[in-house]
């Protein structure tokens, strides 16, 4: 029986979490009745008018069931197989898609390395220096993770900065916005702000990791990567026919600003937590805490009982660091259970210093 399954709360991912009762309220209610296919209902209409309300009019918003289709099919109208996008090393698109990007665009990824995750576009002179050159792939889109993997921000200056750069050097510039939304409270910007206002062309906005039902959204906001994407979809089996089961989530997201109190929520208990290993000497925490992810130092004899405690993935084992994400329905009561069982631990396994 389901019910006797365990399913314990965990650090591991926000994609661990369950789904929240107001999207799955959404799905309920639009289960009733019969609706046109593939988008062509009133409920993709009216959540259209939501994606519109925070992120522009110029917005086109494309529904697909997976974070790795939204960032493979947010570059392949625009980048060929000769050409090659520009990422970070620590992106998602270079270590956790399998080499989907490879596999469907056929194009390479040149990646750069940068402090706290973030790159910047005085790193990528050399690649501009081979520009038509048969020999060399010629790059031709930009993707930066916001907030990056290891949970940090890139300001508004910086974005706009990358802008400018993409436009001096005809790249397409691509989001990958799996927690855009701790982003924006983090900045105190607005959705649009943070994605047609710095100039990006095409955007993946993440729902999964932030309470729906394995629901993504490409948004579109340039015309070269409009151009032919649901094409590029239907052929990478990502179109939907009962599209109002997507729509309904998104909408209930979007509707009432549903997103900014769930990003809210995380990035603050994420910052709590921070405060609360001040007490904790042996404790360090690597990178600054900008929306729902801690990347924590653990001596090595606590690791494996806390590990016990609360599920967390170790990010370098031999560094020590692991990551903790704080999801949705994670509270104040947990932080606190948390804390309590590395007082416990750091009884029992004493670190000398």
């Amino acid at each position: 029986m389901i019910e006797d399954l365990l399913f314990p709360m965990s650090l591991g991912s926000d994609n661990h979490a369950g789904v929240h009762p107001k999207i799955l309220q959404a799905i309920e209610r639009a289960n009733r009745g019969h609706a046109h296919a593939y988008g062509k209902d009133e409920l993709c209409e009216q959540t259209h008018k939501e994606f519109c309300r925070l992120f522009g009019d110029a917005v086109q918003a494309e529904y697909v069931f997976t974070g790795t289709a939204a960032n493979v099919l947010s570059l392949a109208t625009s980048v060929r197989s000769y050409q090659a996008v520009i990422a970070s090393q620590e992106s998602h698109l270079h270590n956790d898609e399998c080499g989907a990007p490879e596999k469907f665009l056929g194009s390479k990824l040149y990646l750069l390395s940068g402090r706290d995750g973030k790159i910047h576009p005085h790193q990528c002179a050399s690649l501009f220096e081979r520009m038509g050159d048969q020999h060399f792939s010629q790059p031709r889109a930009l993707s930066l993770t916001q907030p990056t993997e290891l949970g940090t921000c890139y300001t508004v200056t910086e974005m706009r900065e990358w802008r400018d750069f993409c436009k001096e050097k005809n790249l397409m510039f691509h989001i990958d916005g799996a927690r855009l939304a701790n982003a924006a409270v983090t900045l105190g910007q607005t959705l649009h702000q943070l994605t047609a206002g710095v100039g990006a062309d095409v955007v993946s906005f993440g729902g999964t990791k932030n309470g729906l039902l394995g629901a993504e959204t490409v948004l579109l906001f340039s015309e070269t990567a409009k151009k032919e994407f649901k094409f590029y979809r239907k052929q990478a089996m990502q179109l939907s026919s009962k599209t109002r089961f997507l729509a309904a989530q998104f909408y209930a997201y979007l509707q009432d600003d549903l997103w900014a109190q769930i990003a809210k929520h995380t990035t603050q208990l994420a910052k709590d937590l921070e405060t609360s290993l001040e007490a904790f000497p042996e404790i360090r925490v690597v990178y600054p805490v900008q929306s729902n992810a801690l990347f924590v130092q653990l001596p090595k004899a606590w690791i494996r009982p806390l590990r016990d405690k609360f599920f967390f993935y170790i990010w370098d084992s031999e560094s020590r660091i692991c990551r903790w994400m704080i999801s949705w329905d994670w509270n104040p009561h947990l932080n606190q259970k948390l804390i309590e069982a590395i007082e416990e631990v750091r009884i029992c396994h004493p670190i000398k210093r």
